[in-house]
């Protein structure tokens, strides 16, 4: 994954790049050649292009990765206090457990708008089984609450659902 110091050579070069850009520009202007408006467009592209490699320069784009964690799915997001991902149905409780840790951290964002009631963000996991042909039905598996207000929640809650653990089909060996 780029980093913020890849983003800033980036920045570097396509700064050059719109100053030379500038610069035939306003040579096609005061010698007015055919092309002096297409240049005015692409200086114009460079210099929108420069700006989004500088703000991508200022802000980190890591992401979390915690030990144990698996691939998963974001299947609902309101964009607010809830959100539903999906695993596969092969997974432990302690891998479900690092995987909610991790969309927790992932899915946080200042801009989420939580209400004085519910200020928490609220993670469910779920997979899919088939109990019997043709019909599919949807496990929650656990969830995860983290506040909205902070950045390092301390405080998440993890519930782990044992007895749907039951539900799932059993690995053939």
């Amino acid at each position: 994954m780029l980093s913020t110091a890849d983003f800033l050579q980036y920045t570097q070069w396509s700064g050059i790049a719109t100053l030379v850009f500038a610069a035939l520009t306003v040579l096609g202007l005061i010698f007015k050649w055919g092309i002096r408006f297409r240049l005015v467009g692409t200086t114009g592209f460079m210099l929108v292009l420069t700006g989004g490699l500088f703000a991508l320069s200022l802000v980190p784009l890591s992401r979390t990765v915690i030990p144990g964690a698996v691939r998963f799915t974001l299947v609902y997001d309101n964009g607010s206090t809830q959100a539903v991902i999906a695993t596969a149905p092969d997974i432990t409780p302690s891998a479900l457990e690092a995987t909610l840790r991790q969309a927790a951290s992932n899915l946080y964002s200042y801009g989420r708008l939580g209400s004085r009631n519910d200020n928490y963000l609220t993670i469910r996991a779920r997979t899919l089984i088939h109990p019997e042909p043709g019909v599919t039905v949807p496990l929650y598996l656990g969830e995860i609450k983290r506040t909205l207000t902070q950045r390092e929640d301390a405080q998440m809650t993890v519930e782990i659902y044992p007895e749907k653990f039951a539900q799932l089909p059993k690995a053939a060996a």
